[in-house]
């Protein structure tokens, strides 16, 4: 009986051990995206700004380089790529430039130099989305203290109060119009 102690302790110990450490990175620039987002003003704004970014995929996106490129290389060099303001990534397919400047984000490949945008414009209050193909799509424009114009899935926008009932009105529009789109 007493033999059998050490042996499972040690499997114990082991297993517990597992469980305290993790080896699926970091998601940092997902998390980025979302710290960005609880800073972009009120309560009703960033739930608004989730939103736009939950039509136009820009989570998903960014998720998406999060699990096939920025975790690997953070588990693999032990650097988080996304923790500086510039740096160069190397993917199966070319080399990128991803750079900030306090404004937005500005992703560069270095094979067809094709540049993908996030900004906002302090003079006409929006935040929008420039591809590379040239075409850039507003997420949202703040009308007024209390208003901001978003985005829906069918390409109209609307006027969307900010407070409780403004927000659940655009919920509501926003599931009607992606059920719509299926």
């Amino acid at each position: 009986m007493k033999k059998r102690v050490l042996p499972v302790a040690l499997v114990v110990a082991l297993c517990g051990s597992m469980l305290s450490t993790s080896c699926i990175g970091s998601f940092a620039l997902t998390n980025k995206l979302l710290s960005w987002n609880q800073q972009v003003g009120n309560k009703f704004v960033n739930e608004l700004v989730f939103f736009a970014f939950w039509i136009l995929p820009v989570y998903e996106v960014s998720a998406l380089a999060d699990i096939l490129v920025l975790n690997s290389i953070e588990f693999w060099s032990g650097d988080n790529p996304v923790a500086a303001c510039k740096t160069m990534i190397d993917g199966k397919d070319g080399r990128y430039l991803v750079e900030c400047d306090g404004k937005g984000y500005t992703i560069t490949s270095e094979n067809d130099k094709s540049v993908v945008r996030l900004d906002f414009d302090r003079e006409d209050q929006s935040w929008s989305v420039a591809l590379p193909s040239g075409e850039k799509y507003e997420l949202m424009t703040f009308i007024d203290e209390n208003h901001v114009s978003m985005p829906s899935i069918d390409g109209q926008r609307s006027i969307v109060e900010l407070s409780a009932e403004g927000l659940m009105a655009y919920k509501e529009l926003a599931s009607s119009n992606f059920m719509a789109a299926r």
